[in-house]
């Protein structure tokens, strides 16, 4: 397939590109013909891989260890450009080939990319996920603008198709407009939604301990499923991430996100996927230094879990 010129040439970390033999992996999916407002995702993983760079040694100051000796780079996974259904029928082979060898973790892209993701873990792990979901946006609306599918309708067909353990599903940071039966899907197919407002002056273990401590309740109730994050930047407030497509004002800190994915780093997580930076829209790299911390986080407590 031909290779495009947004695809990424540089890698997380500067780790190695390729190298089968470590036990962590991370890919770009850049793709964003399924965004609703402005476009630009596609750039996302470049952008991430670039602000990764930052990082230096890579040593994380709360876990101590650093992911970059256990993590190989894959690239970019070669995908259609315009067509959603051949996109989403490019990746699985692809996906599948990569779950084989890592504990991947996936650069978009659009949040239409989770969708097969979570297909192929599904398959792959013979049973259903939970999910822990940060987003502006709830993802559940019947349509998307007159079309089936797209990036703000992947809850919704995720849990219809039987993928994810609904009452396993928690949503963080919701706040956008939209009409009751899209904004309370999840609540009423017993998930859990912590909106925004909710989290507002909320920080830190302490003030985060409420909504740690359900989820780790809803794991235990539902035999402890796997666990997959699915991290939508613009979950962030503009002020800590304008470079996304779709940005929503009274949104999450940083802080609030970190302290979450620190709190929680015990849990059994089987993947991640962080979407929508659109660096186009940035301004001084905050929102691709965002998500290259949140991956980074991510890959660090999962080492910090294994030791």
């Amino acid at each position: 397939m031909t290779q495009f010129a947004f695809l990424s040439s540089s890698t997380f970390l500067k780790v190695p590109a390729a190298d089968t033999r470590r036990p962590f992996g991370i890919a770009g999916l850049c793709w964003d013909g399924a965004v609703t407002n402005r476009p630009g995702a596609r750039f996302g993983p470049r952008a991430i891989r670039e602000a990764s760079h930052m990082l230096c040694d890579g040593i994380h100051p709360l876990f101590d260890v650093s992911p970059a000796q256990q993590l190989a780079d894959r690239g970019d996974l070669a995908l259609p450009n315009t067509s959603l259904e051949a996109m989403r029928a490019a990746m699985p082979a692809q996906v599948r080939a990569l779950l084989d060898q890592h504990h991947m973790v996936w650069l978009g892209g659009d949040h239409s990319i989770t969708l097969p993701l979570l297909r192929c873990y599904r398959e792959r792990l013979g049973r259903p996920l939970a999910v822990i979901h940060f987003d502006a946006h709830c993802d559940t609306w019947s349509d998307h603008f007159g079309e089936p599918s797209g990036h703000g309708t992947w809850v919704a067909e995720a849990m219809n198709e039987g993928l994810v353990v609904d009452a396993c599903f928690t949503q963080i940071g919701i706040r956008s407009a939209g009409e009751r039966a899209a904004r309370e899907f999840v609540n009423d197919r017993g998930g859990r939604i912590f909106t925004a407002r909710e989290l507002r002056g909320r920080d830190g273990p302490q003030g985060l301990a409420e909504l740690c401590a359900h989820i780790r309740a809803r794991q235990a109730a539902h035999g402890n499923p796997p666990i997959y994050l699915s991290l939508d930047i613009d979950c962030l407030d503009p002020a800590f991430a304008p470079g996304t497509g779709t940005p929503e004002p009274g949104g999450m800190t940083s802080s609030q996100v970190l302290t979450i994915l620190e709190e929680l780093v015990d849990l059994p997580f089987v993947g991640m996927d962080c979407v929508e930076v659109a660096p186009a829209y940035d301004h001084a790299e905050l929102t691709s230094n965002a998500a290259a911390t949140f991956v980074w986080t991510y890959l660090a407590g999962r080492l910090a879990r294994c030791a």
